[in-house]
Parts: C-alpha cells; sequence; structure tokens
C-alpha cells in the first residue's frame, strides 16, 4: 500500500467520524438563543457547517476495498480529537480575539476533558462560549469512552461479548461510532443523577448542569469565576465526589447493568483499585495537611477526600491552592493523577486496567521463574484464565504505555525548562505536566495565560497524546515521515 493509498484511507475514516459529530456540535447554538447572544450565532454555526463539509469531503475519497491496517485506524483516531480541536476554535478567534496558540490550547484542553485554561478571568467572555468549552468536554468524554471500549475489544482480556461485535475488523471509527450509540443513553442518564445529586446542595438549576456536565466527563470547565472554590459550599464539594467516581468508573459495567436489569458493579477489579486508591490517598493527604500544615480536622478532610478524589478520577477541579501543600503531597496527588481513573470511563491517566494487568504480570512472571520447567502457570484476569499467548502481548502493551508516559512526562518537562525559568518548585511543574498528560487540569501553580508560547504548545501536545494514550500518535507520525510501508 503506497503513501497516497495509506492516507485516503485514514482521511476517509476521518471524514466519516467528523460528519457523525457535527450535528453534535450545534448545540451551543441553543445556548446562545437562551443567552440572547445573537450575534454568536454565526461563528458558533460555522463548526459545525465545517465539521459537516469536511468530514463529507474526506469520506468520500476514494479508497481500495480492502481489510484496514490497524495502523491506518490509529492514525484516524489520533486526527480526529487534532480536527475536532483545530475547527472548535473558530468561535475562540472570531469573538475573544485569541491568538491561534491559545485558542488551540482552551479547546485541546476541552475535547480531551482536561480542565486548564488560560483565561486570567472568565468574566466578560459570553455565556454561549463558556457553555462551549464546558460541552466540549462533555462531548469529548463519550468519545474518549467509545474509543477505549472499542479498543479494549480487540484485546483478548475482555470477556463480554458485549462489545465484541466488530473486534475482527480494523476499522476502528465505525466501531467508535456505533459504540457510541449504544452508550450515549446510559451516559445522559448517568449525567442526570448527576444533575440530581448536585441539585442538594442548593447551588441554581444551570449551575448544577454545566457542573455534571463537566464531572461526568471528568473535565473541570465551569462558567463560573473562581471555580469551584467560588461556592464556598462543603456540601457541593461532597456531592461532587461521588459524581466524579460515577464519570470514572467502567461504563461498559454500566451498560451491562442496563442490559441484565441488575448492579454489575460489585466485585470489578477496576472498581476496587479505583476506591483503595482514593481512600488511601485521601487519608495520606489528610494527615498531611493536619500535621504539617496545621488545618483544623475539617479542613483536611474536606480538602484532601476532595482533592484525592479529582486527582484519581482526572478531573480538574481543586478547593485548595496546591501551592501550599507540602512538596511530598504534591508528590502523592501526582502519582494518583498518573494512575488516573478505570479503562472504558472518561478519565484519563494511564489507567487502573493497566496497573492490574502490570501488577498481575509482574507476579506471574517471578512464579513462572520458581515454578517448575514443565509448569503451567495460568494468567488470571477478571476472573477469567487468560492463555499465554493473549496475556504476553497484552501484559507487554500495558507496560509499553506506561513507559512511554513516563518519558513524554519527562521529555516534556526537560523542554518546557530549557525554555522558561519555572518560578516554582520543579516538583509543581512535573504535577502539572503530569496532569495535562492525564488529561486531569488540576494545577500546581505553573499554568497561566504568561506561560511561553513553546510551554503552550507542549501542552497542547501533551493533552492530544495523553488523550489517546500516545501509541496512536507514534503510529501517525511514523505514517507521515516513514509512509506505510
Amino acid at each position: 500500500m503506497g503513501r497516497i493509498s495509506y492516507f485516503s484511507t485514514v482521511l476517509a475514516e476521518l471524514g466519516g467520524m467528523l460528519a457523525f459529530i457535527s450535528p453534535l456540535t450545534a448545540v451551543p447554538l441553543a445556548a446562545a438563543l437562551v443567552f440572547r447572544e445573537f450575534s454568536l450565532i454565526l461563528s458558533m454555526a460555522l463548526v459545525p457547517i465545517l465539521l459537516f463539509i469536511l468530514g463529507t469531503l474526506l469520506a468520500r475519497i476514494p479508497r481500495k476495498k480492502e481489510e484496514i491496517r490497524l495502523s491506518s485506524a490509529m492514525c484516524s483516531v489520533a486526527l480526529v480529537w487534532l480536527a475536532f480541536a483545530l475547527v472548535s476554535t473558530i468561535p475562540f478567534i472570531l469573538v475573544l480575539k485569541l491568538s491561534f496558540t491559545d485558542a488551540l490550547f482552551e479547546c485541546m484542553a476541552g475535547w480531551t476533558g482536561t480542565g486548564f485554561s488560560l483565561f486570567p478571568s472568565v468574566s466578560g467572555i459570553p455565556e454561549t462560549i463558556l457553555f462551549w468549552r464546558t460541552y466540549m468536554q462533555w462531548v469529548g468524554g463519550i468519545g474518549a469512552i467509545a474509543l477505549s471500549i472499542t479498543m479494549a475489544a480487540r484485546s483478548g482480556l475482555v470477556q463480554s461479548s458485549l462489545f465484541q461485535a466488530d473486534s475482527r475488523s480494523e476499522r476502528i471509527l465505525p466501531s467508535v461510532i456505533n459504540t457510541g450509540k449504544d452508550i450515549w443513553a446510559v451516559y445522559i442518564f448517568l449525567t442526570l443523577i448527576g444533575i440530581g445529586i448536585i441539585l442538594i446542595s442548593g447551588i441554581p438549576l444551570y449551575d448544577a448542569i454545566t457542573l455534571s456536565l463537566s464531572t461526568i466527563s471528568t473535565g473541570g470547565f465551569i462558567p463560573i469565576e473562581g471555580g469551584i472554590q467560588s461556592y464556598a459550599n462543603p456540601l457541593l464539594e461532597y456531592l461532587l465526589i461521588p459524581v466524579m467516581l460515577l464519570g470514572s468508573t467502567p461504563f461498559t459495567l454500566y451498560y451491562i447493568s442496563y442490559r441484565k436489569r441488575k448492579l454489575s458493579l460489585t466485585g470489578n477489579e477496576q472498581v476496587m483499585l479505583l476506591l483503595i486508591f482514593l481512600f488511601t490517598g485521601a487519608a495520606i493527604v489528610i494527615m498531611d495537611l493536619t500535621l504539617m500544615l496545621g488545618l483544623s480536622s475539617g479542613d483536611a478532610i474536606r480538602q484532601g477526600l476532595f482533592m484525592a478524589a479529582a486527582a484519581i478520577s482526572t478531573t480538574g477541579y481543586q478547593n485548595a491552592n496546591l501551592n501550599l501543600f507540602p512538596g511530598v503531597t504534591i508528590v502523592l496527588l501526582t502519582a494518583l493523577v498518573f494512575i488516573g481513573g478505570s479503562s472504558e470511563s472518561t478519565a484519563g491517566g494511564i489507567k487502573l486496567s493497566r496497573i492490574a494487568i502490570g501488577f498481575r504480570g509482574m507476579a506471574w512472571w517471578f512464579k513462572r521463574i520458581f515454578a517448575r520447567s514443565k509448569a503451567l502457570v495460568p494468567f488470571t484476569y477478571g476472573g477469567e484464565r487468560i492463555s499465554e499467548r493473549i496475556a504476553e502481548p497484552e501484559i507487554s502493551k500495558s507496560m509499553l504505555v506506561i513507559i512511554l508516559s513516563v518519558l513524554a512526562a519527562f521529555i516534556a518537562t526537560m523542554v518546557i525548562l530549557q525554555f522558561d525559568m519555572v518560578p516554582l518548585e520543579v516538583s509543581n511543574l512535573v504535577f502539572d505536566v503530569v496532569s495535562g498528560l492525564s488529561c486531569c487540569g488540576i494545577s500546581a501553580g505553573y499554568i497561566s495565560p504568561g506561560i511561553p508560547v513553546v510551554s503552550k504548545w507542549v501542552f497542547i501536545l501533551v493533552m492530544w497524546i495523553g488523550r489517546l494514550e500516545i501509541i496512536p500518535v507514534i503510529v501517525l507520525f511514523m505514517g507521515i515521515f516513514r509512509g506505510s510501508s
């Protein structure tokens, strides 16, 4: 397959996804009408129009009718999030007069579910634009779930047949679309549950809607000056914790529960790990805040539990100033953010499934060392025995993503340090880099409108590759520079 034929397949696959998503991006037009910001309608309408036209044209590119390579599908997936972010810059550039770099930073943060922002203040920004930022995270969240489920169905570790219908095909984007159609009702239902939980705190309905959109997608954008802390509502902070956990739990479990009419969350390894990391991390943070900062037990529990939940779920909320936290606490939160939530959820990070697979893989490897030469040592995952033929490549892929993630964080940190005299502890910069790579958005103080252009582009790339878990982006660049051979 030549380079032209190879990328005609890639672009045609990309076009199908852009055309499919384009109607969803028209929803903010309703917000412009509700807020009576009629001057924004044209700018906002350009996004779905351009996505539809571009998607339709790309989908019509001639291509060979043959099985699509996995590398082609991965290239298409990598380009989807990039194309969404690029087209979505239009309202930010036309309405807010942002530079292309700043607009792309905001949009990449939106589509990848990262809570970073270069806005010095949201006061004075049209409500439609603020809603668009939050809505991008919500739509990007369902895309991340569909992609994660589709990719998981291509591994031998997924035992459920519910999402394996297309597992033999390499055409990932159509599978993502079909999976998205299957889970959209569950996603909307959980968003409505989130609204109901948040309303208990007594905040207005619109605030509850935007908070639920942002929390279920484990995003972090909300159209309120000062973020969560501006509400000064401890009850709201506690109520957001279960909503964050809903967003970072495998959505396949919700879907299976819906299909079987029976709750299937108990006993799942990722759910158990999520709770273990949450409560262990929270206990350590609470102890640090109490002993090292001298906070009262009430404030320490509120801040510690909330920040641990926001970190492990990779939701970009914070109810405390991390600059005031002890260095050891920052390191702990960095680890939680790096791990992230469950696979098949909206959360970022390297995922709890990889932690489980990596740990089981190491234990399995050492067991085989001590076993007799002819003895068969089974590998188990999800309560099922997995053949060695499947287990070894899956363990290798999990460890590869973890290693590449560490390497990406290191390179990004070194590039930033080369171009910027960072006025804060390096550990705080590392936290922000890991937060961007994990599509979290909690900041320890580095992210601000005044950071150098180089740093902004580093974070744009970090957010992009982090949402896609690195491999598809590497495959894309390999395809560009090396061709398809």
